[in-house]
């Protein structure tokens, strides 16, 4: 046994990251001495991943960075059955096609956060619990697993509670069957692997804990076992992004462009931005903290948010598309160059923007502004338009426009798109076909 490289929970605590954790001064003895195999769940209900998925993620990171082995167990087995936690209503079953696809579809994720590399003597791991699920016939389960389960304290879960209390929705076998099945996992990682720390969300704190009853009670009282929750992080501002309501941030480029990505950690509120360097970025505590004074003595300067968004799309993009969208923003809201930017990084920019389409033929005798901007979302009419340009409230492409001003073939960018501005933050994507 070797020394953690670090303390884990103490980490935890100061970033805001430890919420739960059961049987406390055996699990700091446990600890003190390693390295230790944890795991965390990931349900494979699309093919990526949201950022609520990644303050799980950043358990794990930290796990490793500790000294510790880290798991990420994918559901092949438990998501063919679906997870009735924080669910109003039964959830659709997929596929085992589909769950297959998305399986596989997630570990770019994994590998963009923990490190798989063979030679790390903590290299990550990727386990698919249909792998051992999927070989379970149902008279066992019910004889030497089902036997360890109180229906009683089932029923008593809150998410269980909450849909039995709704007669309309009600729950089914199926999905009341989940927290057995998620409690065999445990036991079979502890088995297999050595395995002896859940970490996970604390609306799984249920789900954690009958895992650990399930070692107890098969391998007994002396194996150890262990649990240790995140808290359900929110904004202050109240905003929620989810899969459900079409709204969640995701963690690959098909899903959200790296551009949309970058805006959504460099817009958090100055409120949240120091306790969101902790929970989401790996910086230091040093650097963190002198971020958190530059950020009091000038909020203006946004230094806190810059490093956020940077970190975090430097992870799960690449510093390569990190560079794109920096500059990118620059050239959009600070003293870059709009014609520098990349033709797909413009894509992704104008995808989070108003657009209109517009036919190139007009362009060859060259197009007013004042007959363009009614068009667009910048003006209500001609004799607006005009109002606007006169006052030196129009932009293209960056440049401030006066009038009279016609728009050219020369100035579409990637031969395509001119960029409309409106003051400082009404923007307009004019897209150019034949």
């Amino acid at each position: 046994m070797t020394k953690p490289a670090f303390d884990f929970l103490a980490e935890l605590r100061w970033r805001g990251l430890l919420y739960q954790r059961t049987a406390e001064d055996e699990l700091d003895s446990h600890l003190a001495t390693g390295p230790r195999v944890g795991y965390c769940g990931f349900d494979p209900t699309a093919p990526s991943l949201t950022h609520g998925n990644l303050v799980p993620l950043m358990l794990l990171a930290h796990w490793q960075r500790a000294g510790h082995r880290p798991l990420a167990l994918v559901g092949g087995g438990t998501g063919l059955i679906g997870d009735p936690s924080g669910r109003d209503d039964e959830r659709p079953l997929l596929g085992r096609d589909e769950v297959e696809a998305n399986v596989q579809a997630q570990q770019r994720i994994f590998e963009r956060v923990l490190d798989f590399d063979s030679g790390n003597p903590v290299a990550a791991r990727r386990v698919n619990n249909l792998d051992w699920l999927g070989e379970l016939r149902f008279l066992d389960v019910l004889r030497d697993v089902g036997k360890h389960f109180s229906v009683n304290a089932m029923v008593g879960r809150e998410s269980v509670r909450a849909r039995l209390e709704d007669r309309d929705q009600g729950i089914s076998y199926t999905e009341f069957s989940y927290s057995i099945l998620q409690a065999y996992d445990f036991l079979h990682l502890h088995r297999t692997e050595g395995c002896t720390l859940q970490l996970c969300g604390s609306d799984q704190f249920g789900n954690v804990v009958s895992g650990i009853d399930l070692i107890h009670r098969t391998l007994g009282q002396e194996a150890d076992a262990y649990g240790v929750t995140a808290p359900l992080i929110t904004r202050s501002d109240g905003k929620k992004f989810s899969k459900s309501s079409g709204t969640a941030v995701w963690l690959t480029a098909d899903r959200t462009s790296p551009y949309a990505f970058y805006q959504y950690w460099l817009n958090v509120p100055d409120t949240d931005v120091v306790s969101f360097l902790k929970i989401y970025t790996l910086l230091p505590r040093e650097e963190i903290e002198a971020l958190a004074a530059r950020q009091e003595a000038a909020p203006q300067e946004r230094a806190g948010q810059r490093a956020l968004a940077a970190d975090v799309t430097d992870r799960l993009h690449g510093d390569d598309e990190r560079r794109r969208v920096e500059a990118a923003n620059e050239a959009v809201f600070g003293e870059g160059e709009l014609r520098d930017v990349d033709a797909d990084t413009l894509e992704q920019l104008t995808a989070e923007l108003p657009i209109s389409s517009h036919g190139t033929a007009s362009l060859g005798a060259g197009v007013s502004l004042v007959d363009l901007l009614p068009e667009t979302t910048l003006a209500s009419s001609k004799r607006e338009a005009r109002e606007f340009l006169k006052n030196g409230a129009i932009w293209v492409n960056g440049k401030r426009a006066e009038a009279p001003f016609e728009l050219g073939s020369g100035d579409l960018l990637h031969g395509r798109t001119v960029l409309l501005r409106r003051g400082k933050k009404r923007w307009h994507a004019a897209q150019w076909t034949p």
